[in-house]
This record gives structure tokens, sequence and C-alpha cells, in this order.
């Protein structure tokens, strides 16, 4: 690598040359300018000489790949980051083994007024049933402790938490002594996350910043709202994010809006839309998801949140102010709301509106072919998590013990989708599932069932410019000139092309495709390794390039 002084009344450029520059521009390109914010050219070795003596520095990648980089269209920042700096029970193989580390944590932060802790799963565990109150008090020596399931969607907590929280045993969804939901959640979420320090949770902000720019991802959609987080750390997190050291985050605010002067105040507040979280159900783990017929392993349909003529006056109303309306939908009963909703509303104000506002549905699991055809006539972009099938999918899943197997077969059609001409937008909902884009395009193409995976390429575009494309934007997630210089360089293995339609089978090297080629996903390999990703032409995560 060299570098040279740059005249500072111009912008910034840099040549990376030697490599793989996946873009459609050129599917042979090995080399890559880039100018202030901006890719310049790209092009093949020979052609890079030109520009050697022009530029401010030369990186050489020594056979590294180099593509867009990732967007993440789905995370809740400040609860990924102290998942990774607090208590994080993923991964926990029994329930003792949670409540060790639940009695390690707590002795290890006696300063801490309310211990906060994420990610268990009891349909994992032998014992099948998530910690009693009275185990969870040992635990925590009598402390308050507010624990949330893998799903964020129920949480068990103790006795002393409780204490905190007036008429907490009065709110709908609380439960003597099994996982709270609902209004009751919500309410112990609220007390618990009161306790968190601006200096912790900028802390754990920071954390999960650097965390997503080590993995190659150049944008996230934040998922903010009322019940989720409070407007601080929105703002806060917005703040952080527009100094410019990590990748980029575009904000969802998820409130109701009746108005012009509602919208005004999301717009005030840094949301591109009133969207992301805004809860027509639950989900399935904690079988709240709102279903058509009672779950398999309980008796009851879950729980509807919003009603048809709720969804449609929200959509209607963003709309006319032009934002971005949006739902979390998970159940097809949840689902059939909201498309419902949402036609009603384009027969008010007019489809082409509409269509045209892009609005988003974040999960979309259980799709019916009514609903998968009212996402492809409203144009709703379905913003979706493949690790989901990859954790909960399979015959012997939590989908199949909460639905049946007949029914869990139908979950999360990303093949469907695409056939129907529906945008799709891939993401984590880390915590819910960790940051990690190779292994989300791997669950994509390798998904449980068959018929729903999708290509790598296909997988590869949601997962890039699919996240742009949902919030409006066209000309980004893509290695072309002219587009942002949001990208990231790897070490990988063989660079192979896939045949349309077809998962490892028909995998193919043959340079004659002309189309540019992407590691290898099967299951089992080694994925891409990050050594720079580089966002607004500022480097924002660098390893060497060996």
């Amino acid at each position: 690598m060299s570098e040279r002084i740059p005249d500072p009344a111009r912008a910034r450029t840099v040549l990376l040359r030697g490599g793989e520059v996946h873009s459609p521009a050129d599917p042979f390109a090995t080399a890559m300018v880039v100018e202030g914010d901006r890719i310049a050219w790209v092009g093949e070795e020979g052609a890079a000489d030109s520009f050697a003596d022009g530029v401010d520095e030369v990186v050489r990648l020594d056979g590294a790949l180099v593509t867009p980089a990732f967007t993440d269209a789905h995370v809740h920042t400040t609860a990924t980051g102290l998942a990774l700096t607090g208590l994080d029970l993923a991964g926990t193989d029994t329930l003792s083994d949670a409540l060790a580390r639940v009695r390690a944590y707590a002795a290890a932060r006696p300063a801490d007024r309310v211990l906060l802790g994420h990610g268990w799963d009891a349909s994992a565990w032998p014992e099948g049933r998530p910690p009693s109150r009275t185990e969870l008090d040992e635990a925590a020596g009598g402390r308050p402790l507010y624990l949330t399931r893998v799903d964020v969607h129920s949480a068990v907590v103790t006795t002393a938490l409780l204490d905190l929280v007036p008429g907490i045993r009065e709110r709908s969804g609380f439960h003597a002594d099994a996982p709270l939901t609902g209004d009751a959640h919500h309410a112990v979420r609220q007390a618990a996350h009161a306790t968190v320090t601006p200096a912790q949770r900028a802390d754990a902000q920071a954390a999960a910043l650097a965390r997503a720019a080590s993995l190659g991802i150049g944008s996230i959609h934040e998922c903010a709202g009322p019940e989720i987080s409070g407007e601080d750390d929105f703002t806060g997190l917005l703040a952080l994010a527009a100094v410019g050291n990590g990748p980029r985050v575009v904000g969802y605010w998820a409130e109701q809006i009746a108005s012009a002067k509602d919208a005004e105040r999301i717009r005030e507040l840094g949301a591109i839309g009133a969207a992301g979280d805004l809860f027509a159900d639950g989900s399935l783990g904690s079988h709240t998801a709102h279903l058509h017929a009672p779950y398999a392993d309980a008796d009851h349909t879950g729980s509807a949140h919003l009603d048809t003529a709720a969804v449609a006056a929200h959509v209607a109303a963003c709309t006319e102010a032009g934002l971005q309306a949006g739902f979390h939908a998970i159940g097809d009963a949840a689902l059939t709301t909201v498309v419902d909703g949402v036609r009603t509303a384009a027969d008010r104000i007019g489809l082409d509106r509409i269509r045209a506002a892009r609005h988003r549905i974040e999960h979309a699991e259980m799709l019916t072919d009514a609903t998968l055809a009212g996402f492809a006539e409203l144009a709703l972009t379905a913003s979706v998590q493949p690790a989901f099938d990859a954790a909960w999918g399979g015959p012997d899943g939590m989908y199949a013990a909460r639905l049946g197997a007949d029914r869990a077969r139908t979950l999360n059609p990303y093949a469907a989708l695409l056939r129907a001409g529906v945008p799709l937008a891939l993401g984590s909902d880390s915590p819910v599932t960790p940051l990690d884009p190779w292994g989300t395009l791997r669950a994509a193409v390798f998904h449980r069932t068959r018929a729903h995976g999708i290509s790598a390429r296909a997988a590869f575009t949601a997962h890039t410019r699919g996240g742009w494309r949902a919030i409006g934007r066209d000309d980004a997630g893509v290695l072309v000139p002219g587009a942002p210089a949001d990208y990231a360089v790897w070490h990988t293995g063989e660079l192979l092309v896939q045949a349309p339609d077809e998962r490892v089978e028909r995998w193919s090297t043959d340079p004659r495709s002309g189309t540019p080629g992407l590691p290898d996903l099967t299951p089992g390999g080694d994925l891409p390794v990050c050594l720079r990703t580089v966002v607004g032409g500022r480097t924002v995560f660098a390893r060497p390039i060996e």
C-alpha cells in the first residue's frame, strides 16, 4: 500500500487493484477507483495503471474480493450492544446452564440497579420450560432482573423488578409464574431500560456499530419505537452514527400517526418512516403471533394489536405526508389484517400513490397465497430474516412445534415472493439473531424448506441493493460509477457462479457466464472474513490484507 499527500482542495482518491470486484458494470473487474464518497471507475487490472499516479492511496488487494457493503434491514442497536457487552444467554443448552450464567453475571455486576439479559430459548432446552420466578430470584440474589426471550416478545423477571412497576400484576400479559407478554412486558421493559445510563447506552450502541462494521455491514435500519426504546435512545443513536465512524443508520420510529402534525414529529426525531416494529401481532415463539387457526401447542390464536381500520388510517396518513409506513406482522391473520388495511388505504387515496411510497412489512413469515399476491399488488417490501428459518425451521424446529409440520412448511416463502415480484430486504432482527450477513445469505439459499430457498445472487442483491431500495434509494448497494462508495473487502475462497433457481448442484466457475462470482455458501464451509469496510469513502473497519 502506498500513500501521497493529498491536495485538500479536491476529493481524496483511492485505487484498489489486484483482486476481484463484484460489479455488474464489468463481471471481470479486478480494480476500482473511489473519488471522495463515490465510485469513480470499475475495470480490469491493465487499465488501472492509468490511474496509479493520480490517486492518494493504492490498496493492493492480493486477490481479495470487493463487494458492496451489506445492509442489515432490521436491527435494534442498543439491545444488540447490551447483548454484546452484557448477559447473553444465546447458545445455552439447559435451564441449569442459563441459571448459572445469571448467577455469575449478578456476582460480576454488583453496582447495576437492574440486571439486563437476553437470548434464552426454552424450546431448545431438555427441561422444556423457562426459569421460574423463584429460580430467578435465587440466581439473581434477590435483585431486579429483566431477561428477554430470544424473540424479545416475552421476558422472565424477578420479584424485585415487579416491585418497581406499580400495578404490574393487573396489566394484560402478566402471569404469576410464566413469561410476561403484552402490556405487562412493555411496562417492565420500560422500567428496566430506564435504569441504563446515557454512558452505558452510548457504549452499547458503539459496540453494536463496531461489530456491524467488522462484518462488512455498511448500513443498518434501526427499528425503534415507544414500545421498544425511548426517544433519547433513538436520537442518541442517530447522532452517534452521524459522526461517520461506523455504518450508516437509517431510523424508523414505530408509532401510529393520524395527521401532518404527527408526521412532522416523526421527522423531527430523525426517522424516515413511521414503520419498523409497529406491532400488528407478536411472535411465534412467545405464542403471540396472530393466527387464523389455533396453535398446535396452545388453545388460542395469539394476539392482534391492530385492526384493518387502524392499518388503513396509518398508511393513508403516512402516504399523504410522504413517509414510509410499515408494520411488524408474522402470523397469517396479522398479515391478512395488514394487507387488507393497506388495500383499504389504496382505495381511499389511490393505488399508484401507495405503490410509490414503498411501504414495508417486517418479518412477513406466515404468508398465504392471498397475502403474497397483496404484497405484489401493493408494492410492499418484505423485510425478512432468513436466520429465523435456520434457527427454528425444519420438521423438528420450534415452528413445527408451534404450528404443526404442515403449517410450518409454509413459512418464509422467499422464492415465491421473488417470483411474484415482491422486493426483498434481508436483515437479522439483531439481537434476536446475530449480525451475520454471509450466514444470512447461506440461510436464504439453503432454506430448511427447499422450495423456499433462493439463489445466492438473489439473496446477495436483497442484502445489499435491496436494503437501499427499501428506503427509496435505487442508486446504491452496487459497485458502479456514480454509486456511493460503500464497500467491503473480503478474504474468501474460490468464487462461483450459480445457475438460476438452483443451489449447490449447479455451481460453475465458467467465465463465459459474464456474471460476477460469489463465495461458496455450502453449509459447513468457511464463510468470507471481512478485511475492510468503507462507508461513504471513509474506512470504518480495517485489518491487514495478508
